[in-house]
């Protein structure tokens, strides 16, 4: 339409430069065929290494997904993005761990080589993956929902609108985690008294999960005989659970309520209420439920 309405013939090719510069920066760059060493060599690198071990290639051959089992029978991937000076410089690995997967390599090296190590940080990450998989399987974790492998951080469920999160160092994962309680003062006070009084206790002999009920004097609501939904209330105020991908992390105080919210729907609330008032980064007010 744009080439049509033009008046002349230097109108028209101005037009038509730009409808191409745009149409090129629409179009994902072409394929450039890469030197035949590099499809050879990588062709042998993924023979001696096997095939069975090869979960995806790119119909370019410059992607490649390795899959592994690490000694626990846990499922893993990494993938290589390989550049066409393969094999003088080595692949970019993604991987889903919650530590930086850095690779040593020099040219000689093959894919068996990233593979190797790749195996190595798998076990040097298998017991805070064990801690985490017992206390996936053994609580009603609240968030995050389907973590991935990379995820430091479990919002277990306690009791009705009380929680923890736990922060676990991945390097050091039978040490003491942070742990934030969300809830009310009157139920989350205690909790934090005990952690405090028997940090002492804590042993890196036994899990995670056990520390913890040792050192806060609970027992976690089990899955095997509880609903998610026995914990997982709605927000007051928007009336769903999630929002943007996060669940209510605030709750009222006064025990007879105990109502739970999300964070930036309270806070909406309570800026346009005249009774409410602000201190630094803090809103103060009355809950939206019992006017408490």
């Amino acid at each position: 339409q744009r080439l049509h309405s033009c008046p002349d013939l230097v109108s028209f090719m101005v037009e038509l430069k730009t409808v191409l510069e745009i149409a090129l920066k629409n179009t994902q760059d072409l394929h450039i065929p890469r030197p035949p060493e590099y499809y050879s060599c990588l062709v042998r690198d993924l023979e001696i290494l096997g095939w069975n071990k090869v979960a995806y290639v790119d119909t370019g051959l410059t992607t490649v997904k390795l899959k592994a089992e690490d000694s626990c029978g846990r499922q893993h991937l990494i993938t290589l993005k390989l550049n066409a000076k393969y094999p003088t410089e080595p692949p970019d690995c993604l991987v889903d761990f919650p530590v930086q997967f850095a690779v040593s390599w020099m040219p000689q090296n093959s894919l068996i080589d990233i593979y190797n190590q790749f195996l190595a940080a798998l076990e040097s990450l298998k017991e805070f993956w064990d801690a985490l998989d017992e206390i996936d399987g053994k609580t009603w974790v609240l968030e995050p929902e389907n973590p991935a492998r990379s995820a430091t951080t479990r919002r277990i469920a306690i009791g009705n609108n009380v929680s923890v999160n736990v922060e676990v160092d991945p390097r050091h994962p039978n040490m003491l985690p942070e742990c934030y309680f969300l809830g009310a003062d009157h139920a989350v006070n205690p909790l934090r008294t005990k952690l405090n009084n028997n940090m002492h206790l804590w042993d890196p002999e036994i899990s995670l999960l056990q520390n913890l009920r040792e050192l806060l004097e609970i027992d976690f609501p089990s899955r095997a005989v509880l609903e998610k939904s026995d914990f997982a209330k709605d927000c007051g105020i928007c009336y769903a659970y999630r929002l943007d991908g996060t669940a209510p992390d605030q709750v009222c105080d006064d025990p007879r309520c105990g109502q739970p919210f999300h964070q930036a729907c309270l806070y909406e609330w309570l800026q346009g209420l005249p009774t409410s008032r602000q201190s630094f980064n803090v809103i103060f007010g009355e809950c939206p439920y019992c006017n408490k």
